[in-house]
């Protein structure tokens, strides 16, 4: 067939013609229903996506935009909850009675408008690590109708009905909630999917990750566990379990005294010691133990292959321990022989970067590789798994390496930054990628690019900000000397208290 014969025809194919306007009348039809969607939700207070953050300010709280413009006045006594960073969906509690403890909560949006209006109470799922920073489930509500509770989606939708007591986050795992109806408590998922039925006196969880299981109280006021698919790991029979397990192995108390039993509850250890502190990756290698207040490790056997000498042990890795002597941390391996000799006050083990973060009394750093050699020297900034580098002060220089003691440069870690400091003379400026000036050598210190595009200046002993174009948003004016984290979003600083994540305005 001629591609080009329809080009040279001297008539037009009407069919083809009217085809064509037909289309194109429905795609315009299209265009305007989708948009009349679109404006209807918006109407009716639908998300959008943005940075948002809180904000404190003469006394008040409010919510400010990556910008840093102010999206909700600070004008409300409580701190306003933002469980999602980038939807607005901004939680807010007032006519607080702080006699009786009640309140009232409503949700606004980025125009300041009330959303979700359905319902008596609207409340964020707060959580916290095993370092006690809190935050919040990032994709649900908790609701209040009829004086019952239940679960939503951020964007409105129902994912259960109201008709639990209460409903709280299992402390430390994300999208898992428990809740309680007719004084008996259950598990269900962030998608509103019932994982244990409310059947249970208490459920907590073992470790630190649902799929670990959960520690069930049943009826008979006696503890057991259950897997994530409901069934049975260990009898409802045991006086409390510990949240201590591996290799298919649990701790329990029965008597006021721990015993170490299989998941099919055959006793496996029972004596010769006062407490088991942990379980060690390798079966044969047995647990970590005290007696008399001393840490050793003994085998399943019962052998002791470690004679508990130590004031702490805690394995690193397998066959390796981070051992405390005389308030001093080293590492020795299950023969005792020392691997890094107890000179530190403090020793992490990062797995995925496989070295040894040791802590000096001046609180800088060694960091240690897996043949326990000290690689890099310096004070520890940040450690980053994802991009798989750390940075460390290095002298009056910051350096970054990756998990290999590469040395890499900024601009091959920070992609998407549009300045870089550097140092000069004794003072800082900024550069871009390719090593052009664009902000002159004129500051005492400074910090990198935060997400939002800006970093902090210091001049004459305070501080400021300059956005991802290097202009002066924040005249150096802000004395920040008692603050942990220097960091801006506009003329807006970080707060002292960094779990509670706001900004604020000296």
């Amino acid at each position: 067939m001629n591609r080009g014969r329809r080009y040279e025809e001297p008539k037009l194919n009407l069919k083809k013609v009217f085809a064509v306007i037909l289309a194109f009348v429905v795609i315009i039809m299209f265009i305007f229903i989708l948009k009349g969607i679109l404006t209807k939700d918006e109407e009716q207070g639908k998300i959008t996506s943005k940075d948002y953050a809180v904000v404190f300010k003469d006394n008040k709280w409010g919510v400010i935009d990556s910008n840093g413009n102010i999206v909700i006045d600070p004008s409300y006594e409580e701190m306003i909850t933002i469980p999602n960073s980038k939807n607005d969906v901004f939680l807010c509690i007032y006519d607080v009675n702080y006699e009786t403890g009640e309140y009232k909560t409503k949700a606004l949006n980025s125009k300041n408008q009330e959303i979700l209006t359905q319902y008596e109470q609207i409340e964020g799922i707060s959580n916290k690590d095993t370092n006690h920073n809190i935050w919040y489930e990032d994709n649900v509500l908790k609701v209040k109708k009829d004086g019952k509770y239940g679960v939503i989606h951020l964007t409105g939708k129902e994912l259960t009905t109201c008709q639990y007591d209460e409903i709280v986050a299992v402390e430390g795992i994300k999208g898992i909630l428990k809740v309680t109806k007719d004084g008996k408590v259950g598990i269900i998922n962030q998608e509103g999917k019932e994982v244990l039925s409310t059947q249970y006196a208490e459920v907590t969880n073992i470790g630190e990750d649902s799929k670990d299981g959960f520690i069930i109280k049943g009826e008979n006021g006696k503890y057991g566990i259950v897997n994530y698919s409901n069934q049975t790991i260990l009898e409802t029979k045991y006086d409390a379990i510990e949240k201590i397990h591996r290799n298919d192995m649990y701790v329990v108390k029965q008597a006021g005294k721990q015993v170490l039993v299989k998941k099919d509850g055959t006793e496996v250890l029972s004596t010769g010691y006062d407490e088991i502190k942990e379980i060690l990756k390798n079966a044969d290698n047995g647990i970590i133990y005290t007696k008399n207040g001393k840490y050793g490790v003994m085998k399943t056997t019962g052998e002791v292959t470690v004679a508990p000498d130590y004031e702490e042990l805690k394995e690193a890795k397998t066959g390796l321990l981070i051992a405390k002597q005389n308030g001093k941390y080293g590492i020795i391996d299950m023969q005792k022989i020392s691997k890094i000799e107890p000179t530190y006050t403090s020793i992490t083990y990062h797995e995925k970067a496989d070295i040894y973060i040791a802590e000096k009394e001046d609180y800088s750093n060694d960091i240690i590789d897996n043949t326990f050699t000290v690689r890099q020297s310096g004070i520890l900034i940040d450690l980053d798994d994802e991009k798989g580098y750390f940075e460390l002060k290095q002298g009056e220089e910051y350096k970054y390496y990756n998990f290999k003691f590469e040395e890499k440069n900024i601009t091959e870690i920070q992609v998407s930054n549009t300045l870089f400091k550097s140092k000069k003379d004794g003072k800082y400026g900024f550069v871009d990628k390719d090593g052009k000036v664009v902000v002159d050598y004129q500051y005492d210190d400074v910090t990198e690019q935060n997400s939002y595009g800006y970093a902090g200046i210091k001049k004459d002993g305070k501080w400021g900000s300059i956005n991802n174009k290097g202009e002066v948003i924040q005249e150096p004016t802000y004395n920040l000397e008692d603050y942990l984290k220097i960091d801006f979003i506009g003329r807006w600083h970080l707060g002292k208290d960094i779990n509670m994540n706001y900004y604020n305005q000296l």
